[in-house]
């Protein structure tokens, strides 16, 4: 049997570490990790936990007691489920637990438990002995990090959601919003004639003016409305059916978008996101 070392080697921004196996080198936690990130108490009003996720463009905050160790996390997709525009209602009635994990993890490892528990992102603590906040480490980070000498050699119709939920353009946007927290989708393409237009996410769905929309106490028939071409992104970034993973990957990484239709011509036949590219990479 072969044997196997370990090694490390110096940036100037610090320490890296490096694992070295049988597989070659291993990416850990603490190389990629956000750290001194934003987070919040648990007695933070809910307001302005979603004003710091909204304007600072991130998937969910680390809440943490006063003395700095993790409780759990709020998310983008819990954001949505707010409807309530009172200012006092705070952040510990929404935040969930979550694993904890140490900047010691193979950042593959790392993947593996966020696509099992079904979040974003997780918190890094200094130790499992001491869980104060270090960091945070999102699924984003990793697939910044893949190597894509190791992309599995297939197709993207091998690995595409074929059965899309898509939306008009002109679709009320509180009929979008509800969806999404029903079925916990993180985006959807927009599509007119058979032909996407552009996508619509959660980040979209939380701008000031599709929230209000959806949390105004009036409700008034032009504010519920408000149709969908408004907040939708655009131009809509594709692949082809036949085109490799690597190649959605390489795309999506250089449009920084999470989620690529899949068009045969001018016709929507598929979709892949984050998730799906990272599984695939994993093997799953």
């Amino acid at each position: 049997m072969e044997s196997c070392s370990a090694g490390a080697a110096g940036t100037e921004t610090g320490r890296i570490l490096l694992l070295l196996d049988c597989r070659g080198i291993i990416m850990l936690v603490e190389d990629i990790l956000s750290r001194d990130p934003l987070y919040i108490e648990e007695s933070t009003f809910l307001t302005k936990a979603r004003q710091m996720i909204r304007d600072n463009h991130v998937r969910g905050l680390p809440v943490v007691n006063s003395k700095g160790v993790v409780l759990g996390i709020v998310t983008n997709q819990d954001m949505l489920r707010v409807t309530s525009t009172k200012s006092n209602v705070t952040v510990s009635g929404y935040m969930v637990q979550v694993p904890t994990i140490t900047g010691q993890m193979d950042i593959l490892d790392a993947a593996r438990l966020m696509l099992k528990e079904k979040k974003t992102l997780l918190p890094v603590v200094e130790s499992n002995e001491k869980p104060v906040l270090k960091g945070v480490v999102s699924l984003l980070d990793v697939f910044k990090n893949l190597n894509l000498d190791n992309v599995p050699r297939k197709q993207v119709s091998e690995i595409m959601t074929t059965k899309v939920v898509t939306t008009c353009p002109d679709d009320p946007v509180t009929k979008i919003w509800d969806l999404m927290v029903e079925k916990d989708f993180t985006g959807l393409p927009v599509v007119k004639d058979g032909k996407p237009m552009g996508m619509i996410t959660r980040f979209d769905m939380l701008k000031g003016s599709a929230r209000i929309s959806k949390e105004s106490a009036r409700k008034s028939a032009d504010t519920m409305q408000m149709p969908v071409e408004k907040f939708m992104s655009s131009p809509l970034f594709s692949v082809k059916p036949e085109d490799s993973v690597a190649t959605a990957i390489e795309r999506m990484l250089k449009h920084d978008v999470g989620r690529i239709s899949v068009v045969d011509g001018e016709t929507l036949v598929g979709i892949v996101d984050r998730n799906d590219l990272i599984k695939s990479y994993l093997g799953e």
